[in-house]
C-alpha cells in the first residue's frame, strides 16, 4: 500500500512544487488585495461547481462501484464503465453550457454586496468575464476525475497524480507571459479591475491547463485495458444502485459547498473596500501550502486503500476494514502532526519566499497568520477525511451526509461570528479559525461514529474479529508521537531564536535559508526520536521513500 502511495505521492510533490511557482507568480502579478480576488474567486468557482455537481459522486462512489462491477460482471465491468462515462459526459456538457450562459447570476452568489455599488461596476464586469472564460473547466474537471477513478479502480494510481503538473506548467507559462506583457500590478492597479486583454489571457490560460490534464490521462485508459464506447442503454443496468448511493453524496456535497459559498462571500468582503484587508486570495493561497502533506500523504493513502477497503467491506471483513483504516490514519498523522507543529515557526519565512515578490512584496506578512492557523486544522481534517473513506467503502453515504451537516453548520456559524468580530485585515485568519472549529467537530464525530458502526456490524455477522478502529493502539501511538513532536518543535524554536538576527523582513533567499534550517532541525530531531520511541509508522514511510530512491539510483538491482 505504501509503495502504491509513494508513486502517487511523487507525482503530487512535483505537482505541488509547480503549484507553488504558480502561486508565487500569481501574487507577483496581481498582489493580494481586490485585484487578486477578482480573478481568484472567478477561477475558483468552476472547481467548486464541479465538486457540487459531480465531484463527490466521482471521488466517493465510483471506485467502490467500479471495483464491484469488475469483480462481479461477466464483462469485468466494461459495459457499466462505458455507460457511466457516457452519462457523465452528457450531464457535464449540458450543465457547463448552462453555467456559462448564467454567469452573471451565478457570480452574484459568491460576491459581497459591495460589488453591486456603482464604483465596483468594472470589477463586477471583470469577475463575470473571467467566469465565462473559466466555467468550461467544470466539464474538464469532471471528466478528469472520472477517468482518473477508472484508472485507480484498475490499479493505475500514478497518472492521475502526475497529470496536474501539465496544468501548472501551462498556468506558469500564462503568468510569465502576463508579467512580460502587462507587468505586475502597482499602486491603484492593486485594487482595480482588469482590461479585456488581461481577462482573455488569464481566463483562457487557466481553462487550457485543466483541459490538458484530462487529455494526458486518456491514453492511459487503453493501457489499463479499457476502450471507451458510448452506451446509452442506461435503464436496468445497475446504475440505479449507484445513483441511490450518489444521492446521499450529492446532498453531502451540496451542504459542503453551501458552507464554502458563505466562506467565499465573506472572504470577498475582506478586500471589497480596497486597502490592506485579507480576502480569498490570501485564504486560498495559504490553504494551498497547508494541503501539501495532505495531498502527498493522506490523499495518496486514501486513494490506494479505497479499493482494498471496498473489497474487505464486500467480504464482510470488518476487522480488516478497521485495521487498514487505523494504520493509514497513524501513517498520515506521522507526517501531518510534525508539519502542523513547525508551521507557526516558519510561516513568515514561507510567506516571504513564496509571495514576497512583485505586486505582493510589501504585504507578504499578511499571509503568515492564516498559514500558521491552518496547521491544527489540517490535523483535524486528516482524521475526518480518512474516516470518510471507511464510510464510503461500507456504503454508509447517508451517515456521511449527516456528519457533514454538523461540519458545515459549525463552519458557517463560526465564520459569520468571527468575521463580524474582526477588522478587514483579519478576515482570512478568522475564516481559518472557522475551518478549524468545523473539522474539530467533524473529526470527533466521524471517528466515534465509524468505530461504533464497525463494532456493531461485526457483531451482526462480520468476519475476521470484533471490528472497531484499533483505538487503543492509535492512542498509544499518538502519545508517543506528541512527545517526539514536542521535543522536535522545541529544538526548532531554539534555532528560530538563534537565527532571529536575520531580521523580520530579510531578503527572501535568507528567509528561505532560515526556514530550511528551522524545519531541518525539527525534522531531524523528530526522525531520531521516532526511532527511539519505535514509531513504526514514521520509519515505514522513511524506508519506503529511501527504498524507492535506492532502486532508482541502482536500476540493475531487484528488490
Amino acid at each position: 500500500m505504501l509503495a502504491n502511495s509513494a508513486v502517487m505521492a511523487a507525482g503530487t510533490v512535483v505537482s505541488r512544487l509547480s503549484g507553488f511557482v504558480r502561486s508565487a507568480l500569481l501574487a507577483a502579478a496581481l498582489g493580494l488585495s481586490l485585484h487578486a480576488d477578482v480573478f481568484t474567486i472567478a477561477n475558483t468557482v468552476p472547481n467548486m461547481l464541479y465538486i457540487l455537481l459531480a465531484g463527490g459522486v466521482f471521488n466517493a462512489v465510483m471506485v467502490p462501484q467500479l471495483v464491484r462491477a469488475m469483480n462481479h460482471d461477466a464483462d469485468a465491468g466494461e459495459a457499466y464503465t462505458n455507460r457511466v462515462v457516457t452519462l457523465a459526459a452528457l450531464f457535464l456538457g449540458t450543465v457547463t453550457v448552462a453555467l456559462v450562459v448564467l454567469a452573471p447570476q451565478l457570480m452574484s452568489l459568491f460576491l459581497d454586496a459591495r460589488y453591486d455599488d456603482p464604483d465596483r461596476a468594472a470589477h463586477l464586469d471583470s469577475v463575470i468575464t473571467f467566469a465565462r472564460y473559466c466555467l468550461p473547466q467544470v466539464f474538464f474537471y469532471g471528466m478528469f476525475v472520472l477517468v482518473g477513478q477508472i484508472l485507480n479502480a484498475r490499479g493505475r494510481f500514478g497518472p492521475m497524480m502526475w497529470a496536474p503538473i501539465a496544468n501548472n506548467v501551462i498556468s506558469v507559462a500564462t503568468l510569465v507571459v502576463y508579467l512580460l506583457v502587462f507587468g505586475p500590478a502597482r499602486g491603484a492597479e492593486l485594487n482595480g479591475p482588469f482590461s479585456g486583454g488581461q481577462e482573455l489571457l488569464l481566463g483562457l490560460g487557466s481553462t487550457l491547463g485543466i483541459a490538458a490534464q484530462l487529455l494526458i490521462l486518456v491514453p492511459y485508459l487503453k493501457r489499463a485495458g479499457f476502450t471507451f464506447r458510448p452506451r446509452f442503454d442506461f435503464r436496468g443496468t445497475g446504475l440505479g444502485h449507484t445513483m441511490r448511493l450518489a444521492s446521499w453524496t450529492v446532498l453531502f456535497v451540496i451542504v459542503n459547498q453551501l458552507a464554502y459559498t458563505v466562506v467565499v462571500r465573506l472572504a470577498s468582503g475582506g478586500t471589497a473596500d480596497g486597502g490592506d484587508g485579507t480576502g480569498y486570495a490570501v485564504y486560498s493561497s495559504t490553504f494551498l501550502i497547508v494541503m501539501v502533506p495532505h495531498s502527498v500523504i493522506t490523499v495518496s493513502l486514501a486513494t490506494a486503500i479505497l479499493p482494498r477497503l471496498s473489497r474487505r467491506a464486500a467480504d464482510a471483513d470488518l476487522a480488516g476494514v478497521g485495521t487498514m483504516l487505523a494504520g493509514s490514519l497513524r501513517t498520515a498523522l506521522a507526517v501531518v502532526v510534525p508539519f502542523a507543529a513547525v508551521l507557526p515557526l516558519v510561516a513568515r519565512d514561507i510567506a516571504n519566499v513564496v509571495w514576497g515578490h512583485g505586486a505582493a512584496a510589501e504585504g507578504f506578512e499578511r499571509y503568515a497568520p492564516s498559514l500558521a492557523l491552518f496547521g491544527p486544522g489540517l490535523v483535524l481534517f486528516t482524521v475526518h477525511y480518512l474516516m470518510l473513506r471507511g464510510f464510503y467503502a461500507l456504503e454508509l453515504n447517508r451517515t456521511v451526509f449527516l456528519i457533514q451537516c454538523a461540519v458545515a453548520a459549525t463552519n458557517v456559524a463560526a465564520a459569520v461570528l468571527l468575521v463580524r468580530s474582526v477588522d478587514a485585515e483579519a478576515t482570512s485568519p478568522a475564516l481559518v479559525g472557522a475551518y478549524l472549529s468545523a473539522y474539530l467537530v467533524g473529526a470527533a464525530l466521524s471517528y466515534a461514529v465509524l468505530a461504533r458502526r464497525l463494532r456493531r456490524l461485526a457483531a451482526l455477522g462480520g468476519t475476521g474479529g470484533p471490528g472497531g478502529l484499533d483505538t487503543a493502539r492509535t492512542v498509544r501511538f499518538v502519545v508517543r508521537l506528541l512527545v517526539a513532536v514536542a521535543v522536535a518543535t522545541a529544538v526548532a524554536g531554539v534555532v528560530t531564536l538563534l537565527l532571529g538576527g536575520l531580521g523580520e523582513r530579510p531578503h527572501w533567499a535568507l528567509a528561505g535559508v532560515r526556514g530550511v534550517a528551522v524545519t531541518a532541525s525539527g525534522g531531524l530531531t523528530f526522525l531520531a526520536l521516532a526511532r527511539v520511541l519505535r514509531l513504526q509508522e514514521v520509519t515505514s514511510v522513511v524506508a519506503t521513500l529511501t527504498g524507492g530512491l535506492t532502486r532508482r539510483l541502482s536500476p540493475g538491482k531487484r528488490g
